[in-house]
């Protein structure tokens, strides 16, 4: 897994220019993390880990449980149905917010799952763990969001 260090004051992102949510300002390096990831299923572990961490940096460890299995469901999908390259983002602002960009530009839709099927029930958990989710598009792929509010 490779993260990107950030350093400087704020961060300045395309992706905020076009608010989802009411984002009152772009967040402070303090406030973001970014992780670049490689399109493999075996990277999924060390992003849970590293979401932890950084929860726990932040003192959101009560976050910690559902923010790792959104991350999970989000990175798995863009491995799985997106294409590189893929970035997960942590935002702590009035919500923490999960972002996972991808290459890809379809569009994620929860299915009717049978009790037999073996996958196929991310975005119903996405659904019920988080207060909205949403898909922004940007012309190099596309980004799903979710917004948690802060424990």
């Amino acid at each position: 897994m490779f993260r990107r260090q950030l350093s400087g004051q704020a961060t300045t992102d395309a992706a905020y220019a076009t608010p989802v949510t009411s984002r009152p300002h772009t967040p402070t390096v303090e406030q973001l993390a970014i992780w670049e990831l490689p399109l493999d299923p075996a990277v999924v572990a060390a992003v849970r880990a590293g979401v932890s961490r950084q929860l726990c940096a932040w003192g959101l460890e009560e976050a910690v449980f559902t923010t790792e299995l959104l991350v999970s469901e989000l990175v798995t999908n863009a491995i799985c149905h997106g294409a590189a390259p893929i970035t997960l983002r942590l935002i702590r602002e009035h919500v923490l917010i999960c972002e996972v960009s991808d290459g890809g530009c379809g569009s994620p839709h929860p299915r009717r799952v049978r009790g037999c099927d073996e996958g196929g029930r991310g975005l119903f958990l996405i659904t019920q763990l988080c207060q909205s989710w949403g898909v922004r598009y940007t012309s190099t792929g596309k980004t799903v969001w979710t917004e948690q509010p802060l424990p």
